[in-house]
């Protein structure tokens, strides 16, 4: 067994290493150990999505907490953000979430928060990869009295619900808006409808059946498409697509055209710089963002900075520099006046709030950002080499980033949860976008593939 944590947990098929009941069940132990403390009655919140394999996984990882002593509190199927959530709320040592956020179903995973409702730093996943990798728990084993046990908590959706009504704009309600939502078969498929009706929107649901196989197919933040025909079929004011966990959203404005994470995060950064709420008048943004983006932000006169893909290295960016919003491309973003983690709902609500305070569509305000072309390109890989090291690879990046100059840029990269290659290329047209990163995608194929 190798290295277990990605960019967002632990992830993998099913009952192929990492992700199998094994490993859930010393991943339990191992994270019961390091947030256990003595002399206090310690409790870990374990929520989940709708995969098939989630009842495996969470029994496994169930048994292996209650072994070490500790409690296990069951939110079952619920967000992700809403177990980081419930983690604070209810003054848990950590929260765990089982979920391969917008993998496909045979896919899923494991990833942990600490008390504060923040994703483990690097040091404390390197702590539990250790314990797992070593298997060594005997010594730490308690005696028979002393055993965890597990328990449901019911009112965990109700909880989340009043949580997120909070984050809008207090007064506002959505009465008179006629919004679509993309639950993706995922874990939002109940709270998301819910909470949407609460504050009083009409609502059309879309993918909210799910059966254990269909999580994120063909639907969800990965295939707006469907999302936008509905729009335009039901007139509606907007739409929004979450992924599998309910971490990240895509949005549809209601002509039909879909906004990215960048676009969201430029509309909300004007308004809340508008409003005096954008802390140090800054931005925290990853390497993946459009070169729009950066453009958008330098008009409205807002400061930025970059940092790795990941939604945890955004918020320790944003931590670092005293930011309150941050984002992703893919849709995670975090309003940390909010939420400690990117959260789709709650995003969204926050584009609500924004298109009611400026008395605009949602097609006006996203009119602040132009997005450049972009493809993203995807090789299997064998091996994970250093890129800079391939002499091939490196020369024709140099190429093509001295063609673009500043029309453009290139970023290539390996998948943080995936045996993957990321070739990803923005250029001024879609046609040059596509040869350039073609051309870097057959040399990556070459030596990596």
């Amino acid at each position: 067994m190798g290295k277990l944590f990605g960019t967002d947990g632990v992830r993998g098929r099913v009952n192929e290493t990492p992700m199998t009941a094994e490993t859930a069940l010393r991943i339990g132990k191992a994270a019961a150990c390091l947030f256990r403390r003595p002399g206090h009655t310690s409790h870990i919140i374990v929520g989940k999505d709708t995969r098939l394999s989630g009842d495996m996984v969470e029994g496994a990882l169930v048994a292996g907490i209650c072994s070490m002593g500790v409690q296990v509190t069951l939110a079952g199927v619920i967000p992700t953000p809403a177990v980081s959530f419930l983690a604070a709320n209810s003054r848990a040592d950590a929260g765990i979430v089982i979920s391969a956020s917008h993998n496909p179903y045979y896919d899923n995973g494991i990833k942990i928060f600490a008390g504060d409702g923040c994703k483990l730093p690097d040091e404390k996943e390197e702590a539990i990869e250790k314990m797992v990798l070593r298997n060594e728990f005997q010594a730490y084993l308690p005696p028979a009295d002393a055993l965890g046990r597990a328990m449901r908590m019911d009112d965990a959706r109700g909880r989340y619900i009043a949580f997120l009504k909070r984050t809008f704009p207090q007064g506002q309600t959505l009465e008179g808006m006629k919004i679509v939502l993309d639950c993706a078969n995922g874990a939002t498929y109940r709270v998301a409808p819910d909470t949407f009706l609460e504050l009083g929107a009409e609502i059309k649901t879309l993918f909210h059946e799910p059966d254990g196989k269909n999580i994120n197919l063909e639907c969800g933040s990965q295939h707006p498409e469907h999302l936008a025909e509905e729009v335009l079929r039901q007139k509606a004011d907007c739409g929004f697509a979450f992924d599998g966990d309910g971490d990240r959203v895509i949005a549809v404005d209601e002509t039909g055209r879909v906004l990215t994470g960048d676009q969201i995060l430029a509309v909300c950064a004007g308004v809340m710089k508008e409003e005096g709420i954008l802390t140090n008048n800054l931005v925290v943004r990853t390497v993946m963002s459009n070169i729009g983006l950066t453009l958008a932000l330098r008009r409205m006169g807002i400061d930025y900075v970059i940092t790795d893909v990941g939604d945890r290295y955004v918020l320790e960016g944003m931590t670092a520099r005293g930011a309150s919003l941050g984002g992703e491309d893919s849709g995670h973003l975090i309003f940390l006046q909010h939420h400690t983690t990117g959260d789709g709902i709650l995003s969204a609500l926050q584009v609500l709030g924004a298109m009611q305070k400026k008395g605009r569509r949602l097609s006006e305000l996203a009119a602040v950002m132009t997005v450049y072309p972009q493809v993203l390109m995807n090789v299997e890989t064998r091996s994970r080499p250093e890129l800079s090291a391939i002499p091939a690879i490196s020369a024709v990046i140099a190429e093509v980033e001295k063609i673009l100059g500043d029309r453009g840029r290139v970023l290539v990269r390996y998948s943080g949860t995936q045996n993957l290659c990321r070739v990803m290329v923005e250029g001024p047209t879609r046609e040059e976008t596509e040869q350039y990163c073609k051309k870097i995608t057959e040399v990556v194929r070459a030596e990596l593939g």
